[in-house]
């Protein structure tokens, strides 16, 4: 029954004009759910990994800084709508600071890294369907950021979500968008290859690429870190950021025992009854961050002698065809992770960044935070952290976790949160100008729904 649900999702894709090697990737998935592959990593099969570069020590000259930034591309992962916080267009697109959005801080970053050093430091987004339209809109009004002979975004491929009870193409008549999924951020490598970009940057002389999300503004362009990377001759490097007690969701990278390759494994991959193990921040001291370095010809030859697959690890993610409808069609979606792209190349190796490199927004709680006087942006782009610890913010949920409800309970701006450690909002409450929140900063949900007045402290 299940070659009859492969033989039907290859030539569902086809139909959609999905690329040859992404098929041949989706093939090569399917057939591993097929055997029975769950891509779960016990922890008995690996060794902590405890001990990496870290950049507070690399010295790297600045000329050796610029050289290797001259020949970096910068790859931004856009893909996402960010449909947890009720956005329907690309998260990169929301205002942050100022009015400014995401892609806007993103291409103020990369300017000012031309300025600096000279280089041409092209900003490429990898795309979804649903995502390209806005986003290039937004860089078309800042054409200084096009570098000639590149395009300006390339196309992450779909795949058909597959029913859970025979591992066919679902079908889903109230909206046959829904029977589509991307294949994860992993796809990124099948993408660059089948669009022919990879080719295109190698031809005009680049050499390295710096990946990351697109919601991450702490994942400036760093000419420090090309030079190490460059410097080391290694084919891929993730950052990673020591863990906090914060951090218990973040992948981790790791040893597998029988090779001795660097791993790196995520929740998904981890089995139930070993969550402890990953969780613990002594035990696996590191955490990724999604910013990965890799060399662009190492990619390339790598991929054509394994024939488009690079074999990273099967995530099977379990779902419903309509995520908001819990009692719509069971299904299956075959995904991989970038990250995982770490145990595919020889001498693949990892450095420690600050903390400073790792800011997303994956919540309205992340996103008061960065709007917030927590943070200010420099003439770089960057967001430098006011107070020396940034505030915990908890929100509560019921009434602000999509974006709509979020601004309209804060009509005049977030609360100055930069004298506070926490702040703990409970209940539904409107927020007026000039707030200050300072110290454990709690509102109970007595009273509300209300307005906290002009001028509050709390």
């Amino acid at each position: 029954m299940s070659e009859n649900g492969l033989t039907a999702a290859q030539h569902k894709m086809r139909d959609a004009g999905v690329a040859e090697q992404a098929i041949t990737v989706f093939t090569h998935y399917y057939r591993s759910l097929e055997a029975g592959a769950t891509g779960l990593i016990p922890e008995e099969t690996i060794e902590p990994l405890t001990r990496i570069d870290s950049l507070a020590d690399v010295e790297v000259s600045e000329e050796a800084a610029r050289e290797a930034l001259s020949r970096t591309v910068l790859i931004r992962l856009n893909g996402g709508l960010g449909t947890s916080m009720g956005l329907d267009r690309a998260k990169s697109l929301l205002p942050v600071r100022d009015g400014k959005t995401f892609l806007d801080l993103l291409v103020d970053q990369v300017a000012a890294a031309r300025r600096r050093y000279d280089v041409s430091l092209p900003l490429i987004l990898m795309n979804s369907f649903r995502t390209r339209e806005d986003s290039l809109e937004v860089l078309a009004g800042r054409p200084e950021i096009q570098v000639d002979g590149l395009p300006l975004d390339f196309l992450q491929n779909r795949e058909p979500k597959l029913r859970a009870d025979d591992l066919t193409p679902v079908e889903w008549a109230a909206d046959p968008e829904l029977e589509w999924c991307p294949p994860g951020h992993g796809d990124i490598y099948t993408a660059l290859l089948a669009s022919g970009l990879l080719d295109t940057l190698l031809d005009k002389g680049y050499r390295y690429a710096m990946t990351a999300n697109s919601d991450n503004l702490g994942a400036a362009p760093s000419a420090r870190i090309a030079g190490w990377f460059a410097a080391s001759g290694a084919p891929y490097a993730p950052e990673m950021c020591r863990r906090t007690p914060a951090d218990v969701k973040g992948g981790h990278l790791a040893v597998r025992k029988s090779d001795g390759r660097i791993i790196l494994r995520d929740t998904a991959q981890t089995p139930e009854d070993q969550m402890h193990y990953f969780t613990d921040q002594f035990r696996h001291p590191f955490f990724h961050t999604n910013n990965l370095w890799f060399d662009l010809k190492v990619l390339r030859d790598t991929l054509v002698e394994r024939g488009g697959i690079l074999g990273l690890p099967l995530i099977k993610n379990s779902k419903t065809v309509d995520s908001a409808d819990s009692s719509s069609t069971p299904v299956i979606q075959l995904e991989t992770s970038m990250g995982a792209a770490v145990e595919a190349f020889e001498g693949a190796t990892a450095i420690e960044v600050p903390r400073s490199r790792f800011l997303p927004v994956k919540t309205t709680n992340d996103l008061l935070l960065v709007r917030s006087d927590v943070y200010e942006v420099d003439d770089d782009g960057l967001l430098q952290m006011v107070p020396e610890r940034a505030c915990t913010v908890n929100l509560d949920p019921r009434f602000y976790k999509k974006i709509q409800d979020f601004e309209a309970r804060f009509p005049d701006g977030v609360p100055s949160i930069k004298d506070a450690q926490t702040l703990t909002v409970e209940g539904d409450w409107t927020f007026g100008s000039g707030v200050v929140a300072t110290g454990e900063a709690h509102v109970e949900a007595g009273g509300s729904p209300g307005r906290i007045a002009d001028g509050a402290r709390i």
